[in-house]
């Protein structure tokens, strides 16, 4: 596959994405500020944490002289698809193992359907294979292609998340973002100045993300870092479920603050952040972030 013209589109750091403020009477009236770090706008095509994950281990690919990517994901994976775009933009091949064989030869959906289109080669996997994943890039014909975990999420993707707290040092009290594998928080919160604490919303159930987030935090920092939590409770009946109450919180939040809402891990974000407003999580007086980490 044959080089682009500007790797450094992906290579390079990018400007600090911005910082908005939100007026939203309903965390007004509970004495909270809420702003918006809209990273979503950090990169054209790989917006958010995945810019921010996936660019360390870009550049270690590039520099060891990798010309392939393989990667994990399910049916409707953020990630899977900005890999996919990363290596179009890079100019190496890409292979996505999905979960679910059934999937197999069922038209793709929207997800699956931008990575094939950006040159991503689909190999579908059981679920039972895939929890094991150590052997699939061999069986998935993957080469020597730079393996990168499933969500983006190893030790140098949170290092690289750790700029995000940086950029948000002395800006607010707290910040909050959607976690699936814990990799963005985990570098989030190390990245916060002393006094200021990063708060997760899982975005699926299970209660197993604290221990992943301190694994990550020891294999990148070397033990603990920063001041965190986890607000449990508020994945909606699991990963890319999106109840009809939900949809039309998010339909409103778009209404009143002209933001498109990514459904799957934005919208439960926010939500969370309302409901934990309401339940006087938040003292009155707290400046509080919501990191928006990607577009509908």
């Amino acid at each position: 596959m044959k080089r682009p013209v500007e790797p450094d589109l992906i290579l390079r750091p990018r400007p600090a994405s911005p910082l908005r403020e939100a007026g939203d009477e309903r965390f007004e009236r509970h004495g909270v500020r809420l702003l918006l770090k809209r990273d979503d706008l950090v990169h054209p095509e790989l917006p958010g944490n995945k810019w921010r994950k996936l660019a360390p281990n870009l550049r270690a690919a590039v520099a060891d002289g990798r010309t392939g990517l393989v990667t994990f994901g399910g049916a409707y994976s953020n990630h899977l698809r900005a890999t996919a775009a990363a290596g179009r933009l890079l100019g190496l091949e890409t292979v996505g193992i999905v979960r679910g064989d059934e999937l197999a030869g069922l038209p793709l959906n929207d997800s699956l359907a931008r990575c094939a289109a950006d040159g991503m080669r689909l190999h579908f996997v059981t679920r039972s294979a895939y929890r094991d994943k150590s052997g699939l890039p061999a069986q998935a014909g993957a080469g020597d292609a730079y393996v990168i975990p499933e969500g983006g999420s190893n030790a140098l993707a949170v290092r690289g998340c750790a700029e995000l707290g940086h950029e948000l040092r002395g800006a607010c009290d707290v910040v909050a973002v959607a976690c699936g594998t814990g990799g963005t928080l985990a570098g989030l919160a190390a990245g916060l100045a002393a006094g200021q604490r990063a708060v997760g919303v899982p975005v699926v159930g299970g209660g197993f993300l604290e221990a992943e987030i301190r694994s990550l935090q020891a294999a990148a920092f070397g033990g603990p870092a920063g001041d965190w939590s986890l607000a449990e409770g508020f994945a909606h009946g699991g990963y890319a479920r999106v109840p009809d109450a939900l949809e039309a919180f998010a339909a409103d939040f778009e209404s009143r603050h002209g933001l498109p809402v990514e459904r799957i891990y934005v919208a439960k974000l926010l939500w969370a952040l309302l409901a934990l407003a309401r339940a006087g999580a938040f003292p009155r007086g707290t400046t509080l972030t919501a990191v928006v980490t990607g577009r509908p």
